[in-house]
């Protein structure tokens, strides 16, 4: 009898100790949930007739977008239209398209389709291996 009383106290408090264990552990991080369209419409934007769109979503308020911008706005030329859209200039561009996270970047084909999206810095190599990819070499 002495036994069972004893196994269950400590039952009790390896349960009692499991709970407080898991109550102090912290939240795992929360990944982004960043998303890019997989479409967009050539007539929202300048220049629609070139064959690729490098379109960077940015935010006035965004210390890492003139950045991101002063990178990719050289990628532009006679096959390349690019465009800078802040939020605070065209929120429905931003809103039609969902974008939740600045800057992101996108570049898509002559269709629009959306050949690759970038969320936040831009590296030159991978950008120009994206704008490629949309003239479709």
């Amino acid at each position: 009898m002495e036994r069972l009383i004893l196994l269950l106290v400590l039952a009790a408090v390896a349960v009692l100790v499991a709970y407080l264990l898991q109550r102090r552990r912290p939240d795992p991080p929360s990944a982004p949930s960043y998303r890019a369209p997989r479409q967009l419409d050539r007539a929202d934007f300048e220049q629609p007739e070139h064959p690729v769109l490098v379109v960077v979503f940015a935010s006035t308020t965004c210390t890492t977008c003139p950045k991101v911008w002063a990178d990719v706005e050289p990628s532009g030329g006679p096959t390349v239209a690019v465009q800078h859209v802040t939020v605070q200039d065209d929120s429905r561009l931003h809103k039609r398209y969902r974008i939740d996270g600045v800057p992101t970047t996108v570049i898509a084909d002559g269709e629009g389709v959306v050949v690759h999206a970038f969320f936040g810095p831009v590296d030159a190599d991978e950008l120009a291996v994206a704008i490629d990819a949309a003239q479709g070499r």
